[in-house]
């Protein structure tokens, strides 16, 4: 396939690696689904509620030990794990219907503090079960509000076609990033949320901007094939995607190895979103536009029947 003169002429969307790119797609979300249907998600305690402690000890601290020592006071279903460094202390528990949530957090502290006097209580989180219920409804109404409201914008501004490629790519991100926090087994609590919502933000405007060069392109080289025209738009875009995508993953690389624990979660969503939301907005919207068999004429205003104009007065 012969491309008009351009800074880069690389072949995104031939047929062959355009069957590629969708055999890839689905593969991944094929794994993604079924870890999320078979091992489902480590919601933290937005989720779930319960109780959330973050305690500070002067000295690497001795897991096994806080467990034993809370295990013996009847918290056998807390959760000790280390959050950050080795003197660093998470301790989690489900729901306390019988219990004033205030109690226990004085009573852990009175325990822990029997132990290590110099233990400092950090972070201090109380959920209930309603309220957890409450925000994992009302975070997967906003994702799907959210992609309803996109696949209208996307077709009011273009055409249906591609309103169809850039929901299928939006999903797409959605569903792969989600199934990394499923198979890696990385907490998911309502930062990721917020990070999977930037993700669709991020990845609907790159979108955007392609389809926007491809409306552009189909018009001026009429009579160019559809794939060809919308590699040569990719083309001429490719430059602003890479450096857009790489100047935001160094920052969320450092904002992951500088941020601390407690928006690791977030900083790796956005990580995942942003690489899968770049490879998506060149493959999949485009291809599943191809799929439909998007063209030229698709952006032209309708023609006027000419026996309605011979008839007007």
């Amino acid at each position: 396939m012969q491309f008009i003169k351009n800074k880069t002429s690389i072949n995104f969307l031939g047929l062959k690696r355009r069957r590629v790119a969708l055999l890839l797609s689905a593969i991944m979300i094929s794994v993604s689904l079924g870890s999320i249907i078979s091992r489902g998600l480590d919601f933290g305690i937005d989720f779930t509620g319960g109780v959330l402690l973050e305690i500070g000890y002067p000295s690497p601290a001795d897991l096994p030990k806080i467990r034993s020592l809370l295990a013996d006071d009847g918290f056998d279903d807390v959760q000790v794990q280390s959050f950050g460094s080795e003197e660093e202390v998470l301790l989690r528990l489900p729901p306390q219907s019988d219990q004033d949530p205030n109690y226990i957090r004085d009573r852990l502290r009175e325990l822990l503090a029997a132990d290590e006097p110099e233990v400092v209580l950090r972070r201090v989180e109380f959920v209930g079960p309603q309220v957890g219920e409450d925000l994992t409804e009302q975070g997967g109404l906003a994702m799907i509000f959210a992609i309803m409201m996109i696949f209208a914008y996307v077709m009011f501004r273009f055409q249906w076609k591609f309103a169809a490629g850039a929901v299928c790519a939006l999903l797409h991100d959605v569903i792969i990033t989600v199934g990394f926090f499923s198979l890696f087994g990385f907490e998911f609590d309502l930062t990721v949320v917020a990070a999977v919502l930037a993700v669709i933000g991020y990845s609907l405007n790159d979108t955007v901007v392609a389809f926007d060069r491809i409306r552009e392109n189909f018009i001026k080289l009429r009579g160019v094939e559809s794939d060809e025209a919308m590699n040569i738009s990719i083309n001429e875009m490719l430059a602003r995607t890479i450096i857009t995508g790489v100047t935001t993953l160094v920052v969320l690389i450092a904002l992951l190895l500088l941020g601390g624990e407690s928006v690791r979660p977030f900083s790796i969503a956005l990580i995942v979103g942003i690489i899968i939301g770049t490879y998506s907005s060149i493959y999949t919207a485009g291809a599943v536009a191809l799929v439909l068999n998007v063209n030229t004429k698709d952006l032209l205003p309708p023609e006027k029947d000419p026996d309605l104009i011979d008839d007007l007065p």
